[in-house]
Protein backbone atom coordinates (compact mmCIF):
# COMPACT_ATOMS: atom_id res chain seq x y z
CA UNK A 1 0.00 0.00 0.00
CA UNK A 2 2.73 2.64 0.84
CA UNK A 3 4.64 2.22 -2.44
CA UNK A 4 1.00 4.07 -3.91
CA UNK A 5 2.05 7.12 -1.29
CA UNK A 6 3.98 10.21 -1.89
CA UNK A 7 5.60 11.66 1.29
CA UNK A 8 6.49 15.29 2.79
CA UNK A 9 9.01 15.86 5.41
CA UNK A 10 8.32 18.98 7.11
CA UNK A 11 12.11 20.84 7.84
CA UNK A 12 11.45 24.57 7.77
CA UNK A 13 13.48 26.76 9.96
CA UNK A 14 11.93 28.79 13.05
CA UNK A 15 12.46 32.50 12.70
CA UNK A 16 15.67 33.29 14.73
CA UNK A 17 16.91 29.43 14.66
CA UNK A 18 15.99 26.66 16.88
CA UNK A 19 17.09 26.77 20.14
CA UNK A 20 18.18 23.16 20.19
CA UNK A 21 20.26 23.42 16.54
CA UNK A 22 21.65 26.45 18.29
CA UNK A 23 22.78 24.45 21.24
CA UNK A 24 24.04 21.53 19.25
CA UNK A 25 25.90 23.61 16.73
CA UNK A 26 24.17 22.95 13.49
CA UNK A 27 22.40 25.11 11.41
CA UNK A 28 19.38 23.10 11.22
CA UNK A 29 17.47 21.09 13.82
CA UNK A 30 16.85 18.71 10.57
CA UNK A 31 21.16 18.36 11.25
CA UNK A 32 21.61 17.21 14.35
CA UNK A 33 23.31 13.79 14.90
CA UNK A 34 21.49 10.67 16.57
CA UNK A 35 23.52 7.86 15.85
CA UNK A 36 26.04 9.03 13.64
CA UNK A 37 23.27 10.24 11.39
CA UNK A 38 21.32 13.69 10.74
CA UNK A 39 17.69 13.63 12.15
CA UNK A 40 16.37 14.03 8.80
CA UNK A 41 18.89 11.47 6.76
CA UNK A 42 17.00 8.82 9.43
CA UNK A 43 13.17 10.28 8.26
CA UNK A 44 13.79 9.99 4.80
CA UNK A 45 15.80 6.72 5.18
CA UNK A 46 12.41 5.39 6.87
CA UNK A 47 10.01 7.03 4.49
CA UNK A 48 12.13 5.30 1.39
CA UNK A 49 12.06 1.71 2.88
CA UNK A 50 8.51 1.68 3.80
CA UNK A 51 8.23 1.78 -0.04
CA UNK A 52 6.71 5.64 -0.70
CA UNK A 53 6.52 6.53 -3.79
CA UNK A 54 7.96 9.88 -3.73
CA UNK A 55 9.52 11.57 -0.88
CA UNK A 56 9.25 15.78 -0.38
CA UNK A 57 11.33 17.95 1.91
CA UNK A 58 9.90 21.10 2.68
CA UNK A 59 13.43 23.12 3.81
CA UNK A 60 14.82 26.57 2.62
CA UNK A 61 17.79 26.60 0.19
CA UNK A 62 20.89 25.29 2.22
CA UNK A 63 22.89 22.45 3.78
CA UNK A 64 18.81 20.95 4.31
CA UNK A 65 17.99 20.93 0.75
CA UNK A 66 21.36 19.67 -0.02
CA UNK A 67 21.35 16.86 2.00
CA UNK A 68 17.70 16.05 0.89
CA UNK A 69 18.98 16.50 -2.46
CA UNK A 70 21.81 13.98 -1.96
CA UNK A 71 19.17 11.20 0.09
CA UNK A 72 17.37 11.37 -3.02
CA UNK A 73 14.00 13.46 -1.87
CA UNK A 74 12.67 16.61 -3.75
CA UNK A 75 11.95 19.71 -2.70
CA UNK A 76 9.50 22.30 -2.21
CA UNK A 77 10.05 25.87 -0.81
CA UNK A 78 8.39 26.18 2.72
CA UNK A 79 5.85 28.80 3.07
CA UNK A 80 4.43 30.74 6.18
CA UNK A 81 3.68 28.24 8.98
CA UNK A 82 3.33 24.47 8.91
CA UNK A 83 -0.20 24.41 7.19
CA UNK A 84 1.07 26.53 4.47
CA UNK A 85 3.94 24.14 3.79
CA UNK A 86 1.17 21.13 4.05
CA UNK A 87 -0.93 22.93 1.68
CA UNK A 88 1.72 23.61 -1.02
CA UNK A 89 3.40 19.62 -0.48
CA UNK A 90 -0.52 18.73 -1.23
CA UNK A 91 -0.46 20.76 -4.53
CA UNK A 92 2.87 19.78 -5.80
CA UNK A 93 1.46 15.78 -4.45
CA UNK A 94 -1.70 15.31 -4.42
CA UNK A 95 -3.39 12.70 -2.83
CA UNK A 96 -2.48 10.03 -0.86
CA UNK A 97 -0.05 12.14 1.00
CA UNK A 98 1.81 11.13 4.15
CA UNK A 99 3.33 14.30 6.74
CA UNK A 100 5.74 13.78 9.15
CA UNK A 101 8.49 16.25 10.42
CA UNK A 102 12.67 16.11 10.26
CA UNK A 103 12.72 15.61 13.60
CA UNK A 104 10.40 12.40 13.45
CA UNK A 105 14.40 10.85 14.77
CA UNK A 106 13.18 7.07 15.86
CA UNK A 107 10.96 7.05 12.58
CA UNK A 108 10.44 3.32 11.03
CA UNK A 109 9.15 2.04 7.84
CA UNK A 110 6.71 -0.43 10.28
CA UNK A 111 5.05 2.90 11.94
CA UNK A 112 4.47 4.00 8.48
CA UNK A 113 2.95 1.21 6.90
CA UNK A 114 0.88 1.22 10.02
CA UNK A 115 -0.86 4.44 9.71
CA UNK A 116 -1.46 4.08 5.63
CA UNK A 117 -2.74 0.17 6.06
CA UNK A 118 -4.49 1.08 9.22
CA UNK A 119 -7.13 3.91 7.53
CA UNK A 120 -10.19 2.65 6.74
CA UNK A 121 -10.61 3.06 2.82
CA UNK A 122 -13.68 5.65 3.26
CA UNK A 123 -11.58 8.27 5.34
CA UNK A 124 -10.21 11.63 4.21
CA UNK A 125 -7.78 12.14 7.05
CA UNK A 126 -6.13 10.17 9.61
CA UNK A 127 -4.14 10.63 12.41
CA UNK A 128 -1.28 8.45 14.29
CA UNK A 129 -1.69 9.09 18.24
CA UNK A 130 0.01 6.67 20.97
CA UNK A 131 -2.06 6.33 24.32
CA UNK A 132 0.53 7.20 27.30
CA UNK A 133 0.98 3.82 28.77
CA UNK A 134 2.32 2.56 25.59
CA UNK A 135 4.60 5.64 25.39
CA UNK A 136 5.69 5.13 29.19
CA UNK A 137 6.13 2.05 28.61
CA UNK A 138 8.82 2.76 26.11
CA UNK A 139 10.18 5.47 27.33
CA UNK A 140 9.83 5.51 30.92
CA UNK A 141 9.91 9.58 32.00
CA UNK A 142 9.87 11.19 28.80
CA UNK A 143 7.77 14.05 29.08
CA UNK A 144 5.28 14.44 26.12
CA UNK A 145 2.24 16.78 26.05
CA UNK A 146 -0.86 14.45 26.49
CA UNK A 147 -5.21 15.47 25.81
CA UNK A 148 -7.01 13.84 28.21
CA UNK A 149 -10.18 11.65 26.58
CA UNK A 150 -12.68 9.20 28.22
CA UNK A 151 -10.47 6.39 26.51
CA UNK A 152 -6.87 7.77 27.79
CA UNK A 153 -4.66 10.04 27.84
CA UNK A 154 -2.94 10.43 24.25
CA UNK A 155 -0.01 12.23 22.26
CA UNK A 156 0.45 12.85 18.54
CA UNK A 157 2.93 11.04 16.69
CA UNK A 158 3.68 13.83 13.88
CA UNK A 159 2.33 10.81 11.70
CA UNK A 160 -0.71 12.32 9.16
CA UNK A 161 -2.56 10.53 6.23
CA UNK A 162 -3.98 12.60 3.66
CA UNK A 163 -5.84 10.42 1.83
CA UNK A 164 -8.02 11.63 -0.02
CA UNK A 165 -8.65 15.66 -1.65
CA UNK A 166 -11.25 16.15 0.96
CA UNK A 167 -8.44 16.45 3.07
CA UNK A 168 -7.67 19.41 1.95
CA UNK A 169 -10.53 21.27 3.61
CA UNK A 170 -8.21 20.08 7.49
CA UNK A 171 -5.53 21.83 6.42
CA UNK A 172 -7.24 24.88 5.56
CA UNK A 173 -8.64 24.89 8.77
CA UNK A 174 -5.71 23.98 10.55
CA UNK A 175 -4.71 27.21 8.43
CA UNK A 176 -7.23 29.31 10.06
CA UNK A 177 -6.44 27.98 14.11
CA UNK A 178 -2.73 28.71 13.37
CA UNK A 179 -4.14 32.21 12.33
CA UNK A 180 -6.22 32.57 15.53
CA UNK A 181 -3.53 31.52 17.86
CA UNK A 182 -3.99 34.84 19.90
CA UNK A 183 -7.31 34.09 19.72
CA UNK A 184 -8.24 31.23 21.78
CA UNK A 185 -11.99 32.01 22.08
CA UNK A 186 -12.04 31.82 18.23
CA UNK A 187 -10.40 28.45 18.27
CA UNK A 188 -12.91 27.06 20.96
CA UNK A 189 -16.09 28.26 19.40
CA UNK A 190 -15.06 26.36 16.02
CA UNK A 191 -15.05 23.47 18.37
CA UNK A 192 -19.41 23.63 19.29
CA UNK A 193 -20.93 23.75 22.72
CA UNK A 194 -21.80 19.89 22.19
CA UNK A 195 -18.11 18.43 22.06
CA UNK A 196 -16.88 20.78 24.67
CA UNK A 197 -19.39 19.95 26.96
CA UNK A 198 -18.19 16.01 26.29
CA UNK A 199 -14.83 16.64 26.25
CA UNK A 200 -15.43 18.41 29.73
CA UNK A 201 -17.35 15.69 31.19
CA UNK A 202 -14.91 13.08 30.68
CA UNK A 203 -17.57 11.39 27.45
CA UNK A 204 -15.44 11.89 24.21
CA UNK A 205 -13.16 9.16 23.55
CA UNK A 206 -10.24 10.28 21.26
CA UNK A 207 -11.51 8.16 17.85
CA UNK A 208 -14.75 9.92 18.36
CA UNK A 209 -13.48 13.44 19.09
CA UNK A 210 -11.32 13.36 15.71
CA UNK A 211 -14.66 11.84 14.01
CA UNK A 212 -17.03 15.11 15.28
CA UNK A 213 -14.13 17.72 14.58
CA UNK A 214 -14.56 16.31 11.10
CA UNK A 215 -17.77 16.27 10.05
CA UNK A 216 -17.80 19.84 11.51
CA UNK A 217 -15.55 20.83 8.70
CA UNK A 218 -16.56 18.30 6.14
CA UNK A 219 -13.83 15.42 6.17
CA UNK A 220 -13.58 11.71 7.11
CA UNK A 221 -11.26 11.87 9.61
CA UNK A 222 -9.93 8.48 11.96
CA UNK A 223 -7.53 8.00 14.35
CA UNK A 224 -5.07 4.96 14.05
CA UNK A 225 -3.47 4.14 17.45
CA UNK A 226 0.28 3.53 17.56
CA UNK A 227 1.12 -0.16 18.63
CA UNK A 228 4.27 1.46 19.78
CA UNK A 229 4.93 4.10 22.17
CA UNK A 230 7.91 5.15 20.62
CA UNK A 231 5.80 6.68 17.72
CA UNK A 232 5.78 9.67 19.85
CA UNK A 233 9.21 10.76 20.34
CA UNK A 234 10.26 13.68 18.40
CA UNK A 235 13.07 15.51 19.17
CA UNK A 236 11.75 18.73 21.04
CA UNK A 237 14.32 19.04 23.83
CA UNK A 238 17.63 18.73 24.90
CA UNK A 239 15.84 16.02 26.94
CA UNK A 240 14.33 14.41 23.63
CA UNK A 241 17.84 14.10 22.30
CA UNK A 242 19.32 12.49 25.00
CA UNK A 243 16.62 9.91 25.08
CA UNK A 244 16.79 9.13 21.15
CA UNK A 245 20.29 9.11 21.35
CA UNK A 246 20.42 6.29 23.95
CA UNK A 247 17.70 4.63 22.36
CA UNK A 248 19.70 4.01 18.81
CA UNK A 249 22.73 3.29 21.14
CA UNK A 250 24.35 6.65 21.24
CA UNK A 251 26.16 7.13 24.40
CA UNK A 252 27.53 10.75 23.46
CA UNK A 253 23.92 11.34 25.36
CA UNK A 254 23.94 14.73 26.20
CA UNK A 255 24.40 17.92 24.65
CA UNK A 256 28.11 19.63 24.98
Amino acid sequence: MTAAVNALVLAGSRPGGDPLALEAGVAHKALIEVGDAPLLTRVVGALHEAGCMRVFVCCETGPVEDLARDLGAEIIPPAEGPSGSVLRGLNACGTPLLVTTADHALLRSEWVAELVNGAPADCDLAVMMAERARIEAAVPGSRRTYLRFADGHWSGCNLFLLRTPAARAAVEEWTRVEADRKRPWKIVARLGLGLLVSYALGRLSLAKGLARLGEGIGVRATLVSASNGLAAVDVDTARDLEDVRLLVGDDAGQLR
